[in-house]
């Protein structure tokens, strides 16, 4: 029987109100389509489920919470209609975390590359610890933040964003995300994060669920058009994965 570990998996708790949804890859936590469109459905379901008040979503490990793209699948991209379906399963994952009615928090206990951050910037209230820092790598491999920059300048702001997106080969460090908006709190260690993230959603699993949904709508007011603003910027990523400059970055990224 195959390994599915090794493939990566998307697993969901649920007790007491919260569900708990980890998603994993032996790869860093990357995101191949398949995981992609199984993360999307996960928070759909924890989002109708009415046993369910409140999502944290996290991810497998200790060291890194996610590596963004799977480099193996984007070298393997053959034509304009494969990259834009699979920069597309980013922008559904961003829009089921908006569309959800419940909240949704974010465990951020490590490195955060690409993708990941817009994960995290699609939560509603986000928590890490000081190894949490973030990098948006897309303009390093030809690419461009374009799925994942609408989430990520609602957090922190048209000119970190910019920051992010052009010097795309540094890390800036979880203290440095705490200012700037993307993250609630850092804590020391995974130990207090987990602590700090429970207690959050058990508080909230004894709110008024009308009032979470209410309070969540007006948050995200003036998103309306994601669905097809963030299509939109799929086919500009789907577009530019296909270039030459973009497989070679990729294979150099690879061969290091």
């Amino acid at each position: 029987m195959e390994d599915k570990t090794l493939l990566g998996q998307i697993d969901t708790q649920l007790e007491e109100g919260v569900a708990i949804i980890t998603f994993s890859h032996p790869a860093h936590n990357s995101l191949p389509g398949r995981l992609l469109a199984q993360l999307r459905d996960a928070i759909r379901q924890a989002g109708t489920n009415t046993e369910c008040r409140v999502i944290i979503l996290k991810s497998g490990g200790n060291r890194t919470f996610c590596a963004g793209a799977s480099f193996d699948e984007l070298m393997a991209i053959s034509d304009f209609a494969a990259g834009k379906e699979f920069f597309l399963g980013f922008a559904q994952v961003i829009n089921a975390l908006r569309e959800c009615p419940k909240f949704v928090i974010g465990s951020v206990q490590g490195k955060t590359i690409g993708g990941g951050v817009g994960l995290a910037a699609a939560t509603d209230y986000c928590l890490a610890t000081t190894f949490a820092a973030v990098k948006l790598s897309e303009l390093a491999i030809g690419i461009g933040p374009f799925v994942v920059g609408p989430a990520v300048a609602r957090k922190v702001g048209q000119s970190a964003f910019q920051q992010l997106a052009i010097n795309a080969t540094a890390f800036q460090t979880a203290e440095w995300a705490r200012e700037k908006g993307l993250f609630a709190e850092v804590f020391p260690n995974i130990e207090e994060l987990d602590a700090a993230v429970l207690k959050l959603a058990q508080q909230l699993a004894q709110s008024s669920p009308e009032a979470m949904k209410e309070l969540k709508r007006i948050s995200w007011e003036g998103t309306e058009n994601w669905n097809e603003l963030l299509d939109t910027r799929a086919a500009i990523s789907g577009e530019l994965v296909l270039s030459d400059f973009t497989r070679n970055a990729i294979a150099a990224f690879k061969n290091k």
